[in-house]
């Protein structure tokens, strides 16, 4: 019950908090990571890329903690951001193992060196941190025959919650299934629990759950109900399999016209397009509607219109969700991790 850690969330939706996490919370989940994934490993034969940096939760508890335990060798990348740097430095290794972000991903495979690599020794690629977009995972299986599977957690769940089986042979849109000790439920606004399929907020109970954040009681108190739940801030939903699938996060939600939009679903379909590189949505004012869907893009075609790219979303996406503005841009703001920052681009809107 020892406090190990104060390990501080992203602040992707406001100020970072320290999460307290104790001894035995990052012990029962580095057990509880191990069990997950041992069928899958070879002991003392794996060879991990680890991009994320040290102190985030995902790289500690799993690449260096977890794969310490079984004997793996850990290429630890300096600077994630100098893609051909990075690619140089895999090139020099037997990589068995790749964990990171989606937007690391899709940073390498928009890289025309990253495809001459050489994937013969691959085995699991694991995408944690936001969700791994189906487009990206599609090209990803496609260069490196490797599917790239999702696990799901947060700084304050020491970090893993769900992950999905390791011995899939492709990508499935979920997040995966509770590892073990852990329950996870999905509640609505009022806290009662909601049916199966049913979209809500993911609510998580198990060892690794943080006991509270440091100094910030009333903080704690929003997310930490009397029954030992977490309350993630995250939307949800279980399929009949038990399968956990993520939507997106409860403070990014667009409201159309009394219409939930997700921004996730929105980014799947930007991403789709081979004119992109990227891009995030955010909702803004709109006299008509509430909120209005608008879209940030970075550009791989530098031809792409507007009015192309609202096409092509016309498509795929129900009329309500459709992007009414598109802003191109050189880049997009991100943490330090890569996640891109909806809360920067909202706030430049």
């Amino acid at each position: 019950d020892d406090l190990a850690f104060l390990q501080y969330t992203g602040g992707t939706t406001g100020v970072s908090k320290g999460a307290m996490l104790t001894h035995g919370n990052i012990t029962s989940n580095v057990m509880q990571a191990y069990n997950w994934i041992k069928p899958a490993v070879r002991e003392g034969q794996e060879f991990i890329v680890t991009a994320l940096p040290l102190y985030h939760i995902f790289a500690l508890t799993a690449n260096c903690l977890t794969f310490l335990m079984i004997g793996a060798s850990n290429l630890l990348i300096a600077n994630p951001r100098d893609i051909p740097g990075f690619i140089k430095d895999w090139r020099k290794y037997p990589i068995t193992v790749v964990t990171g972000v989606n937007t690391l991903f899709n940073a390498l495979l928009n890289n025309a060196e990253f495809a001459s690599l050489d994937f013969s020794t691959m085995r699991v690629t694991l995408g944690g941190g936001m969700a791994v977009q189906g487009p990206v995972a599609e090209r990803w299986f496609k260069v490196t025959g490797t599917p790239l599977l999702q696990a799901y957690g947060l700084t304050e769940t020491s970090p893993a919650a769900t992950i999905n089986p390791l011995h899939l042979k492709e990508f499935n849109g979920s997040i995966g299934l509770p590892i073990s000790s852990t329950e996870i439920i999905i509640r609505d606004d009022a806290g009662k629990e909601v049916t199966l399929g049913q979209v809500g907020e993911i609510c998580i109970r198990g060892p690794q759950v943080m006991t509270g954040y440091w100094n910030r009681p009333e903080e704690t108190a929003h997310v930490m109900y009397d029954d030992g739940f977490l309350h993630t801030g995250d939307m949800g939903y279980i399929d009949p399999q038990g399968f956990v699938f993520l939507v997106d996060r409860k403070k990014d939600m667009i409201l159309v016209s009394g219409f939930n939009v997700y921004p996730n679903e929105v980014e799947e379909v930007i991403a789709m397009h081979e004119g992109v590189v990227e891009g995030a949505a955010i909702g803004v004012p709109d006299e008509s509607s509430g909120e209005a869907v608008k879209v940030f893009v970075v550009r791989k075609d530098p031809s792409l219109t507007a009015e192309a790219l609202i096409a092509h979303c016309r498509k795929h996406l129900t009329g309500y969700k459709v992007p009414k503005h598109v802003e191109f841009r050189a880049d997009l703001p991100r943490t330090n991790v890569g996640k891109i920052l909806r809360r920067a681009l909202k706030e430049g809107a």
